[in-house]
């Protein structure tokens, strides 16, 4: 008779911490998907933030940069320069593909206006026959040339090593664009400018906000389920 109520107690005491175990798996994947979301929900609050930052400041009309004073808040707005090209230092960034899926680079090239050095994105060049040959490039005015574009932060240029080619036209691999030239913290998107206007200039990226609030309900639905697993296993 001891025995049996002994091991009653037993089971009674096993069960009880197989339940709490699996209360607390249960907390801990709830817990998973309620970050999951959150962080998603958040992906989404900030890209549509960034798409009405875009949508907002390329419709304001140009201003000379040199009148611009908080960058970050005016990035993507259309500005007006006058400098001139330093072809001494031209960039070719790889695999960028023009909107028929033709495989080429994204030039550019240093400018200098009013005491300031910065990259000008010249837009999107067709890639040479083969990875040694050179692509046309554009012609690039050794005077003074005035320049319309688009104000783009740092930040968004891609760092590391590029396919470069200086005035000498040699193809130079491995080249560290932060480890040659000191520049400004942005750089600008080419738009027109006195015979340097771009055949296939930088695009605006498509102004969409993506999946993230759906996955983010989606994280919720699999909270939800878990919750529901455990109320019928506990049944």
């Amino acid at each position: 008779m001891r025995l049996t109520k002994t091991r009653s107690k037993l089971s009674s005491k096993v069960k009880e911490k197989n339940s709490i175990l699996k209360s607390l798996v249960t907390l801990l994947l709830v817990s998973l998907c309620l970050i999951a979301a959150n962080w998603q929900y958040q992906r989404g609050v900030n890209r549509h933030a960034k798409n009405f930052k875009i949508e907002a400041n390329t419709k304001l009309a140009a201003i000379p940069l040199a009148e611009v004073k908080d960058f970050n808040s005016n990035e993507w707005r259309t500005v007006t320069a006058s400098g001139l090209f330093d072809t001494s230092h031209e960039v070719l960034l790889r695999n960028h593909y023009n909107d028929d899926g033709v495989y080429g680079f994204e030039y550019l090239t240093l400018f200098t206006s009013q005491g300031n050095t910065f990259w000008v994105d010249r837009g999107w060049v067709k890639a040479g026959a083969s990875a040694a040959a050179r692509p046309d490039m554009p012609t690039t005015p050794s005077g003074e040339v005035s320049i319309t574009g688009r104000i783009r932060l740092n930040s968004a240029l891609p760092h590391g090593s590029f396919f470069a080619i200086p005035s000498s036209g040699n193809l130079i691999s491995a080249w560290n664009l932060r480890a040659k030239v000191k520049t400004e913290s942005y750089y600008i998107d080419l738009i027109s400018g006195e015979s340097v206007t771009p055949k296939a200039p930088a695009e605006l990226p498509e102004l969409s906000d993506g999946p993230h609030m759906a996955y983010a309900l989606q994280w919720l639905f699999f909270a939800g389920l878990i919750i529901y697993g455990r109320f019928l296993i506990r049944r």
